[in-house]
């Protein structure tokens, strides 16, 4: 995708007429590491081909703006009200999200009052918009320590005339989304919706995927802490495997159309034979397709683990009409599929197999964050919070070169981050597993 500076720049209220309560924690210098200018920001690429390539003057080049509090803040915090809702599946650091965000407004720019809308964008709907949550320092102190999200989540859409009406009765000025891809592109229509009432409203995301597939961002929190624990369940059933006569170990893991989990999850373990993820195609048949080299493996080995990412084979399936709640194509299920195939074929060549196959979805997806994604969520709150009350609207925040800075939400919902499968983290994977490039194709 070919952008320019102008596809890149973040849509603000108005000017910035009041004082930051972090002005005395401002240094007037551009060394401070507290300082964030108004022109600070942070390239795209920064590979020299590329930036030779564009061919424009050096205050064209694309970049994005830095995250981070500035000297003049949009809204007035005494009399500012803040919305919170967090929206499709779990991830690890919801809970972490939440918190920051209160604990930042709160204890520094000295909001009074902060909702929590329950449910995802269910709350935000006309018969669910009284059914807010109060949420103060006490109600969030201890919330990272579990998975979920107080606030409960939902999938699919709501009315946004009805979710923007829903802000105007709780006089909300600035509305937090904690979610992902879907999530983002409901708080556009709703920013659309604003924007058409002439209505003075923040909308700012933190966006959210446990599969790692965000564009524009270094990595999705809740990312780390789900392939650290995907890493116990591949242990479990290579020790299972490896303690059975022909033992076949296969674990499905998050990964609809990116493999990033599986791939990170078989790295750090380093006990798969073989990832199979939605960006590489395989084939089942013949003397190189799948069935035959786990044949192969297995005589040789007396054992082999398989990792597979939810969206991988989906092409050796039947193609549902169907969608989920949030508009994706319900995918088949390609771990029972393997675990059929695979069994039928080793029976069928004397290889009585015993299969131990686990689909730990939920049970990684609920889990509280680790140290490195609290840490990170923590961060992500506070970046939030800075451009909203700087009357950045319509925007996410990410980290990017590890740097905190704003994206327009149209960039982040416009791709999915995928794996590459001519790049150096697949070339690692066949490195660490031993299987071909190719199977069966």
């Amino acid at each position: 995708m070919s952008l320019t500076l102008d596809d890149l720049r973040v849509r603000t209220l108005g000017d910035c007429e009041y004082d930051s309560p972090f002005a005395e924690m401002l240094s007037t210098k551009r060394t401070s590491p507290h300082y964030v200018a108004e022109d600070d920001r942070v390239l795209v690429d920064d590979t020299v081909s590329v930036l030779l390539s564009h061919g424009v003057p050096i205050d064209r080049v694309p970049s994005f703006e830095t995250a981070g509090p500035r000297k003049k803040i949009y809204f007035d915090p005494a009399r500012t009200t803040v919305g919170i809702v967090t929206c499709g599946g779990l991830c690890p650091g919801l809970n972490d999200v939440i918190r920051g965000i209160v604990q930042e407004l709160t204890e520094h720019y000295h909001v009074k009052r902060i909702l929590g809308f329950r449910n995802g964008y269910q709350g935000l709907s006309k018969d669910s918009r009284h059914t807010t949550m109060e949420l103060s320092l006490d109600r969030v102190r201890d919330i990272n320590n579990a998975g979920g999200t107080i606030l409960g989540s939902s999938r699919g859409a709501q009315d946004p005339e009805e979710m923007v009406d829903t802000l105007l009765i709780h006089e909300i000025d600035v509305l937090f989304v904690i979610g992902g891809d879907g999530s983002m592109r409901g708080a556009t229509a709703l920013t659309e919706v604003i924007d058409a009432r002439k209505l003075d409203i923040a909308v700012v995301g933190v966006p959210k995927t446990i599969d790692n597939d965000l564009p524009y961002t270094d990595q999705s929190f809740g990312f780390q802490t789900a392939f650290a624990r995907a890493t116990d369940f591949i242990q479990s059933v290579f020790i299972e495997s490896q303690a059975a006569e022909n033992g076949v170990g296969i674990v499905k893991l998050m990964g609809r159309h990116s493999g990033f989990i599986a791939c990170y999850a078989a790295l750090s373990v380093n006990d798969a034979d073989f990832v199979l993820i939605p960006e590489v195609p395989f084939g089942l048949e013949g003397d190189d397709g799948l069935l035959c080299r786990v044949e192969r493996h297995l005589r040789e080995h007396g054992q082999v683990v398989l990792v597979v990412a939810e969206g991988a084979g989906q092409h050796l399936l039947e193609a549902s009409e169907t969608k989920d709640k949030s508009g994706n194509a319900k995918l088949g299920d390609i771990g029972l599929f393997l675990k059929e195939r695979i069994t039928t074929k080793l029976s069928e060549v004397g290889l009585e197999p015993t299969v131990r196959y686990l689909d730990p979805s939920y049970a990684i997806r609920s889990v509280p964050a680790n140290a490195y994604d609290s840490v990170y969520c923590v961060r992500l709150a506070h970046a939030a919070v800075h451009a909203g009350m700087a009357g950045r609207t319509q925007t996410v925040v990410v980290r990017w070169r590890r740097r905190f800075v704003h994206v327009p939400m149209a960039l982040i919902t416009g791709h999915r981050n995928e794996i590459d499968p001519d790049g150096d983290l697949w070339m690692s994977v066949l490195e660490a597993t031993g299987q071909p490039a190719n199977i069966g194709r």
